[in-house]
């Protein structure tokens, strides 16, 4: 979210911004912003003259009824005629208080309600372009590598070694669901535990944070159009389930003032994660792909302002530092304008090579919010000077299977049916080296 006095003194930059967005239905938005706040800053001036005056008057009544106590006749007359305007002033002054007060209330909301849709200013550096066919290929790691055999769909490999059951999920829980099962579960949490190790080895703090938040951290994480499209509600309550262990990482500092020297905040942390997935369809839409409950190691980094960018750089390196120990080519893809996310500055993803498909596919993203969440969540840090500041929040995904395991049971395939075990994994598979299929 913006500042509403940035808006106020660039309204031109921000309509640029949203047209570069693609979003020219929020146009009006500025105008209508500008025109609530210089009614709400009206309202607060007089609001305020009013009070001053109210307080004159209140003052002036003092003197007056300890003359009236000593005049006589017409004098006290005029003293007590003075003493009832000056009552009467101030109630009236209190009744248009009220009213005032009543119109500040709802100026404030309809200005927040608009300026939560208003996005964040982009990145200079940010391509242009209104969706995701517009994302720029930056560089990629790792030589992508297509067999001479075939390479199965991700469940078809998965059920040749008893791994996953779809069919059961569906009956307990509908479809997006699956289970896991033997030695592709165990792939999956040793995956899991060696991203957590991987991340506390770079100095991150690990964490297990609440998987339910309350609706003011949901506001103050993410966009409206994001909480509808991802969030589950629990009904009759004022708690949503997790999308990303992000939403009750950055949530971990709502109304906070954070001492300057505490930054920055690294912090890794494990979640399971729940999502609607609103539109998901197609080939690659199935199996484990796209689903509504899947587990989660993420990074976070609250840091000064200043900081964010280079932040920013060493935490997608990081992804891929990762995904290349296990032996997975990847690419890293610069999102454009129209990709971002409204609180967005700047994102980018670390994509897998899938030799099935032959092509690379999202494992992780990395994204630089600014001060976006932290002006909503009215998080603040101070200073050395004693002075408060919005600090900036970043993110992104250590690793997150089972989508991973796509990308590493293709990759890691052998002609024979079985899966090869990087060095990096053995430890966390009991030393298990390579996976027999069982059928």
């Amino acid at each position: 979210m913006l500042d509403i006095k940035f808006v106020r003194e660039n309204p031109d930059l921000v309509k640029e911004n949203i047209k570069k967005k693609f979003q020219d239905a929020k146009l009006p938005m500025v105008d209508e912003v500008l025109e609530l706040d210089a009614k709400n800053r009206a309202a607060i001036t007089e609001a305020s003259d009013l009070r001053a005056r109210k307080n004159a008057l209140s003052k002036a009544n003092g003197p007056l009824f300890g003359k009236l106590k000593k005049a006589e006749g017409e004098e006290k007359a005029a003293i007590q005629a003075q003493i009832d305007a000056n009552m009467a002033a101030v109630k009236a002054d209190d009744e248009r208080l009220a009213e005032l007060e009543t119109l500040e209330e709802d100026y404030a909301k309809r200005i927040h309600s608009l300026m939560l849709n208003i996005p964040n200013i982009i990145d200079p550096s940010v391509p242009i372009g209104p969706d995701d066919s517009c994302n720029v290929e930056v560089q990629r790691f790792g030589e992508p590598v297509v067999p001479p055999y075939e390479i199965p769909y991700h469940t078809d490999i998965m059920e040749r070694f008893n791994g996953v059951d779809m069919d059961a999920a569906g009956r307990v829980s509908g479809n997006g669901f699956y289970y896991l099962m033997g030695d592709i579960a165990r792939l999956h949490s040793a995956v899991l535990a060696y991203a957590r190790d991987f991340m506390i080895n770079k100095g991150f703090i690990y964490c297990i944070p609440p998987f339910m938040i309350h609706g003011n951290v949901v506001e103050g994480v993410m966009s409206q159009t994001d909480m509808d499209a991802m969030m589950y509600k629990i009904e009759g309550e004022d708690l949503y389930l997790i999308g990303t262990s992000e939403h009750s990482m950055i949530g971990k500092f709502i109304d906070q003032i954070i001492p300057e020297a505490s930054l920055p905040q690294t912090l890794t942390s494990y979640s399971p994660c729940f999502r609607k997935e609103k539109g998901a369809h197609g080939i690659e839409e199935r199996g484990v792909y796209r689903i509504h409950q899947f587990e989660k190691q993420e990074m976070i980094v609250v840091c000064k302002p200043e900081d964010s960018m280079a932040w920013y750089e060493k935490m997608w390196r990081f992804s891929v530092e990762l995904f290349r120990s296990m032996g997975i080519p990847v690419r890293q893809l610069e999102c454009c304008s129209g990709d971002l996310a409204d609180l967005k500055v700047k994102s980018c993803d670390i994509e897998a090579w899938s030799p099935r498909q032959q092509k690379y596919f999202e494992v992780c993203s990395c994204s630089n919010l600014g001060d976006a969440q932290a002006r909503r969540l009215k998080m603040r840090v101070k200073g050395a000077d004693g002075k408060t500041y919005l600090p900036h929040t970043l993110n992104n995904t250590v690793v997150a299977p089972p989508r991973m395991l796509i990308a590493f049971l293709e990759n890691h395939l052998q002609a024979d049916g079985s899966v090869t075990i990087p060095e990096v994994l053995r430890p966390y598979m009991g030393g298990i080296e390579i996976l027999i299929p069982k059928k």
